[in-house]
């Protein structure tokens, strides 16, 4: 199974120019190198950045992903400061980013909000990078597994929808879903569970979208949560793993790449 690492810019970089530089060495470093035979990459630049990104890595091994999309639309409408899943395609996105930590707590994403966010992204042919995890405190109370069962939930509620009003989202979803796991106590603060720890609760992720549907396939799930250079290959190195969500590391190049080098090398000796 190809690995993925993707990296999720959020409101960074600042300027144009400094997105250009960030490309520059990505698009340079990419092009003296394999890793995307095994390892799929793709970065997903903030809003006003993405046509840009988009239309430099045309192309090229690397896809584009927005950060977010419209809950209240998939096309247009009168919703101030929203883009719909038609206008991320239109600007070169292939996939999205939905459910992240951040949009969750700071603009209070619900069940119903993340519902109508998947059915827009599906409708419009993107694919879905579905964050999900747990507070501190959460973790602390043993409370992880139940904590992502809710979760989850919207993707068999999306599955209850689609086979009721438009069945061909059932296939879409088996082919252009990932979730990734990313514990909100680990993102950006130097914590990280170990690789037991995010083993066990990939199996249990798996196992319980798998409990869906029947004729899902597999579901890939990736690790996210202060990835770096330095614990990439513990990460890469389980096959319950499927690769990484990558924060701040995805803003330089050769971090991100050598992340990406760790799961290229765990998946080359998984074929061997």
């Amino acid at each position: 199974m190809q690995a993925w690492v993707i990296g999720n810019w959020k409101q960074n970089p600042a300027t144009t120019k400094d997105v250009d530089a960030l490309l520059d060495t990505l698009l340079t470093a990419v092009a003296d190198d394999n890793t995307s035979n095994v390892c799929q990459l793709m970065v997903a630049p903030s809003c006003i950045h993405l046509a840009s990104v988009s239309a430099r890595l045309q192309n090229t091994s690397i896809l584009t992903a927005a950060q977010d999309i419209s809950a209240l639309s998939d096309s247009s409408g009168a919703y101030t400061g929203d883009c719909s899943a038609q206008q991320v395609v239109d600007a070169g996105a292939t996939w999205t980013i939905l459910g992240h930590s951040e949009r969750r707590q700071y603009h209070q994403e619900s069940h119903e909000t993340l519902l109508d966010k998947l059915s827009h992204a599906f409708t419009q042919g993107l694919g879905v990078v579905y964050c999900i995890g747990e507070t501190q405190t959460q973790y602390d109370n043993k409370q992880t597994f139940s904590v992502l069962d809710d979760q989850l939930a919207v993707i068999k509620d999306l599955l209850i929808k689609s086979k009721e009003q438009a069945p061909e989202l059932v296939q879409r979803l088996a082919e252009r879903l990932i979730i990734a796991y990313e514990p909100v106590w680990a993102i950006g603060t130097g914590k990280v569970p170990t690789v037991m720890e995010v083993e066990a609760t990939h199996q249990h992720i798996k196992e319980t979208v798998a409990s869906f549907d029947t004729t899902l396939p597999a579901m890939m799930v990736l690790y996210g949560g202060s990835v770096n250079t330095d614990n990439a290959d513990s990460f890469a190195a389980s096959p319950m793993i499927d690769g990484a969500l990558v924060g701040g590391a995805s803003l330089k190049a050769d971090s991100f790449l050598a992340i990406a080098h760790a799961f290229e090398q765990a998946k080359n000796k998984e074929t061997l």
